[in-house]
């Protein structure tokens, strides 16, 4: 894929969702370090749904730890993997306060040595909270960046690669947030809805998927 289409990609992306933003619910950069924490493998829903009876009680590292990995299981039992995010959380917020005074580092070193924190949730946390112009590579954007032919890669961390070398740099604080939701709502994984994608005209993708006969 040429760089003008890449550009008229981001382009297009930006007009239909100028401001795009997590799903995840948060207030601060805890609340989105813990929230990411949980996704993994799990929905925003699920975790949002969570979210809403811990962070009232508990929203911060001192907090949490209050509540001990026990507690915090009975918030997010409802999420997959729980008993190993419980533990991680926990563990995660003593880092927190040992280390940290409590703060949410704006590093990626630091993030990344964080107990259930992986370069993926780091990119997120590093975009959405401080503003670095990263990009986590989930499932979504793997498969979109793939298909598209935008910037294709055999694994997470090529395409993360590609994608930091080919997006404009005016897109890129955004790009991720563009690409998820578009594999979300748009390209999804089994049955891709070209029909109604407004870049369907500038994707690689072959062939196109016609709309159902109703």
């Amino acid at each position: 894929m040429n760089a003008k289409k890449r550009y008229a990609i981001f382009e297009t992306l930006q007009s239909l969702n100028p401001h795009p933003k997590t799903e995840l619910e948060y207030t601060t950069p805890f609340e989105l370090l813990i929230a990411v924490m949980l996704s993994a493998q799990a929905t925003d829903v699920s975790v949002n749904k969570a979210m809403r009876k811990m962070f009232p009680v508990a929203n911060t590292p001192a907090a949490v730890l209050a509540l001990g990995e026990a507690g915090v299981s009975d918030y997010i039992r409802t999420i997959g993997l729980y008993r190993t995010k419980a533990k991680n959380v926990i563990a995660t917020c003593r880092m927190l306060i040992d280390q940290y005074d409590g703060q949410v580092p704006d590093d990626r070193e630091a993030l990344e040595a964080l107990p259930g924190v992986g370069r993926k949730t780091a990119n997120v946390v590093l975009n959405t909270a401080f503003g670095h112009p990263t990009i986590a590579v989930d499932t979504h954007i793997f498969r979109v960046a793939n298909r598209t032919g935008l910037a294709p890669g055999k694994d997470v961390r090529a395409v993360e690669t590609a994608l930091e070398k080919f997006t404009p740099k005016e897109f890129l604080r955004d790009a991720h947030h563009w690409l998820i939701l578009h594999g979300r709502y748009v390209c999804r994984a089994r049955v891709p809805e070209c029909w109604h994608c407004a870049i369907e005209p500038l994707c690689e993708y072959r062939p196109k998927t016609p709309a159902p006969v109703e």
